[in-house]
Order: C-alpha cells, then structure tokens, then sequence
C-alpha cells in the first residue's frame, strides 16, 4: 500500500515541482550562456542517456509478461494515450492555434502525443483500489512504446509546423535514447535488483537530470528573446488546454470502457494511466526532437499539465480509495 507521504497533493508543495519552477525563475533571471551553456548540454545529453538505461535496466520481464494478459486493459490505455489524447489534441491546436505561438500549438500537440506516467498513476491507482499490477505494466509497456510511438506522432501531428521535429530527429531517438534503454534492457539481467533495489537514489539522479534540462531550455529561450513574446493570455490558454485534456480524458477512459464490462478495478487503471502524461520522459524527449530555439515554448504545456494532473488525481483517487465498492 503506498504511504501517504508518496502522493504528491497531500505533502503542502511537491519538491520536484519546487525544483522545476526554481529553474524556470532562474532561468529567466541568471540564464546560462557561454561555457556553461555548453557544458550544460552536454551534460543533459548525457544525462538523458543514462536515464533510458536506466529506464531498460528496471524492466522486470516477468511481471511484464504477467501484466500483457490482460489485453483489453492494455488496450484500452494505449488507445486512450496515443489515439484519444492526440485527436483532442488536434482539435484543441485547430481551435486555439490562431491565439498562441508556433512553439506554443507545438507544444499542445507534443503533450498529447506522451506515453503516461509510472511512479504516480500506479501510486493513484493503489490508492483508489484498482488493478495494480495491470498499472504497472501499462505504464511500463507506455513508456517503452513512447521511445518509438512519441516521435512518430509527433512528425504526423507537427508536420506542415514550423517547430516541429527537425530531420535529424530519427537518428538522435535511435542513438540517444533507444540504444541507451536496448543497452540497459539487456544489461537488466545481471545489475536489473540492483538498480530497482536503489530506486530512490536513482530517481533522485532522475529528477536532476530533468531539472537540468528545464534550466537549459528556458536559459536558451531567455537568450534568444522568445518569451518576449508569451503573453499572460498565451500562458491561460494553454492552461485551459490542459485542463480540457484532462478532464475529457478522465472522463472517457471512466465511462467508456463501461460499455464492454470492464469491472470498476480496471476502470481505475485505465483512468489514471490513460490521463497521466510523463514530464519525465517529456522534457529529456523535447530536447532531442525539437530545435534548440523551440524547445522552451514546446516544454511549457508539459510543464503546466504535470502539476495539474497530480492535484486532480490525487483528489480522485483519494475520494475513490473511501468508497471501494463503489461500482458507477
């Protein structure tokens, strides 16, 4: 069962995303140029490197196998995460695109396109009395589908955009995060109980790295001018989009999955993994598929939707672990 203290909402401010807004202010106050910046990016890159070893390192690959049983609940949060999330997104980008910068549409579409979360979908699934190992598979299996599905979509959803994935963007995917999660994969069978025996330390590593890359985004959208130019009533739209996308799929991924009988465990499951998106798979991928100049704008919807998606599920889950029979 998880603690309390494991469900972000319920400690008075999550540390992680205190980190992330502190980058982001001195970002905009102290950005790093020269040397720095160029040591910062190197230092991201090959951080994000060693975070997707150590993603494939994790992998426990009986639990998987037990977990891809269940098809129609793996089914069903695939489809809510690559095909439901990325229509709405399609349509929100054509219904607010006239009002927000290109970097800002790219950046809608970039969120719809992310496979879910792990650690806080399965923590809110637990909670709410679902289907917990069915969570940590989807979310396993959405992460590893992520590394090849996000880019793919996010070519398909950004291709006549100006801030989309640039032409080297296959061949960085293949050797910046593939090759690095294959490496750890196969390397699982002799260090996998170490590192996930060391998870905390490891996430700790996990959090830095994306805390790095933030500061180096937004350090190199300060330099370049680009938030000049986002406007308080840019920032309301994208936060509205956010909570449309959340809300939409909340309630789809309740509702629907009703219509095949689908009992309320797997109901949960499907909820939570289907409307969680990863900010940390998000940001590290951002750096790699999209210009240098773009990156800071594309980040900025994946930022807004993490704290966002972590304050209503914990609220849902909370409310749903009080009433554990409930069936409607």
């Amino acid at each position: 069962m998880p603690r309390w203290s494991d469900v972000p909402v319920l400690r008075r401010v999550e540390p992680f995303v205190v980190a992330i807004l502190t980058a982001v202010a001195v970002a905009a106050l102290l950005p790093a140029g020269g040397g720095v910046a160029t040591g910062l990016s190197w230092g991201t890159t090959v951080g994000v490197g060693v975070l997707f070893f150590v993603y494939g390192a994790r992998m426990a690959p009986a639990e998987a196998v037990a977990g891809l049983r269940n098809w129609r609940l793996q089914g069903a949060v695939a489809a809510t995460t690559y095909v439901v999330f990325p229509l709405l997104g399609l349509l929100l980008s054509l219904l607010v695109g006239r009002f927000l910068d290109d970097g800002l549409v790219a950046g809608v579409l970039f969120l719809a396109a992310l496979p879910s979360t792990v650690q806080s979908c399965v923590v809110f699934t637990a909670m709410a009395h679902g289907n917990v190992p069915g969570a940590v598979v989807s979310a396993t299996v959405s992460n590893l589908a992520g590394i090849g599905v996000t880019p793919l979509l996010a070519a398909l959803l950004l291709g006549s955009a100006g801030a989309g994935p640039d032409g080297g963007a296959v061949g960085r995917i293949l050797l910046q995060l593939l090759v690095p999660f294959l490496v750890g994969l196969l390397a699982g069978r002799w260090i996998g109980p170490w590192v996930r025996a060391h998870r905390g330390p490891l996430t700790l590593l996990d959090r830095a790295v994306i805390v790095g890359v933030v500061y180096a985004a937004f350090s190199r959208g300060v330099r370049q001018g680009v938030w000049r130019e986002v406007g308080v009533g840019e920032v309301a739209v994208v936060l509205g989009c956010a909570a449309v996308f959340l809300a939409a799929v909340l309630a789809l991924a309740w509702w629907v999955p009703r219509l095949w009988g689908a009992g309320r465990a797997d109901r949960v499951t499907i909820a939570f993994c289907g409307s969680n998106k990863s900010l940390a798979t998000g940001l590290p991928m951002a750096t790699v598929l999209f210009d240098p100049h773009v990156v800071g704008l594309v980040a900025l919807p994946v930022i807004l939707y993490h704290p966002l998606q972590i304050t209503v599920c914990s609220v849902l889950a909370t409310r749903l672990g009080r009433a554990p029979l409930l069936q409607g």
